[in-house]
């Protein structure tokens, strides 16, 4: 774009008055931009810390409602339920995954209960619930693929059978989002959005969250062979494309901050409504920051989630969904 010689264009007019910046700026945030990951666990009236997720607790089912409440009040309308197992809860067949009686199932129903029209989704993956720690079946050392998808098919029911609004499968295992789409409609829950983990990467950044759901001691090896190189980008798009056509309502990119490329090209090329996922490391390194005072936490939270607005993000799943939303809120 040619711009007129200086002085007649002098770009910093538009910023010389907060009344002109607000006037003129591209992108704005809102508490409904949010999704709130929340970490349930077992027990009663209990809450406990992350250690590696500073302000992150995870909660038992009979507090979660209060979590809810909150989120729906500060206008978040959705809240994401993962659940802590232990080593004691995990097995190699992963049966505690489709049972109507998990942690995860009996938040989805308190959340339901206490705020019924806040929107619940859910993690579809076998990893808190499989001794070796991965998100599908392993045998011989593999990550079998099919065997797992029917398993994740299982999962979906329940939690769709428990009151899931928006299902999360997370897995990174071929066919699963046309065989999840096909058991829905099967089973009259042809309203039940499917938000896919579509490009999900084998992150060095997950770690907090795996301490967060009990999963650090459990994994054996790596998620290479099913979760996305982070050299690709191309793969992406056709991960999206299938993705969609398998009959995915909504696109995630996860990690967030480092893979805002890959959102810049999935809204562009696809435009659908597209969601990354501000992972538990990238929340943890501001935290550590704020708390070191090397960076102003607030400002930098805010920072960053306008930097998944402006490459076009329709939606968040953050940590900081509260914190941000007070602040939004005044």
């Amino acid at each position: 774009m040619t711009q007129p010689p200086f002085p007649n264009t002098r770009l910093r007019r538009l910023r010389a008055t907060p009344a002109l910046r607000s006037m003129v700026r591209e992108n704005a945030l809102s508490p409904s931009d949010f999704i709130w990951p929340v970490f349930v666990m077992d027990g009663t009236d209990a809450s406990e810390p992350v250690a590696s997720m500073p302000g992150v607790m995870r909660h038992t089912v009979d507090r979660i409602g209060a979590a809810a409440k909150e989120a729906y009040a500060l206008g978040i309308p959705a809240i994401c339920v993962f659940p802590y197992t232990g080593m004691e809860q995990r097995t190699e067949d992963c049966a505690l995954a489709w049972s109507p009686d998990n942690v995860a199932n009996r938040a989805i129903r308190a959340i339901k209960d206490a705020v019924p029209d806040i929107a619940v989704m859910t993690d579809i993956a076998l990893d808190p619930y499989n001794i070796n720690g991965h998100d599908g079946f392993v045998e011989n050392g593999q990550i079998i693929n099919d065997r797992t998808v029917e398993a994740l098919v299982k999962m979906a029911l329940t939690q769709a059978d428990c009151g899931a609004d928006i299902l999360g499968p997370s897995d990174m295992m071929d066919g699963r989002v046309g065989a999840i789409r096909t058991a829905l409609e099967s089973a009259k829950h042809q309203n039940v959005t499917i938000l896919s983990y579509t490009a999900k990467y084998a992150s060095a950044f997950y770690g907090p969250f795996r301490d967060a759901v009990g999963a650090s001691s459990a994994l054996t090896g790596d998620k290479n062979t099913y979760q996305m190189d982070p050299a690709n980008s191309d793969e992406a798009m056709r991960l999206v494309a299938r993705d969609l056509s398998e009959g995915a309502d909504m696109i995630m990119v996860k990690p967030g901050m480092p893979y805002l490329d890959i959102v810049r090209r999935v809204k562009t090329e696809f435009g659908v409504p597209t969601f990354a996922y501000q992972v538990s490391g990238e929340y943890a390194m501001i935290q550590a920051a704020a708390q070191n005072g090397w960076l102003d936490h607030d400002a930098v939270m805010m920072e960053s989630l306008m930097g998944f607005k402006r490459a076009g993000c329709d939606g968040v799943l953050t940590y900081f969904a509260p914190a941000a939303a007070k602040l939004l809120n005044g």
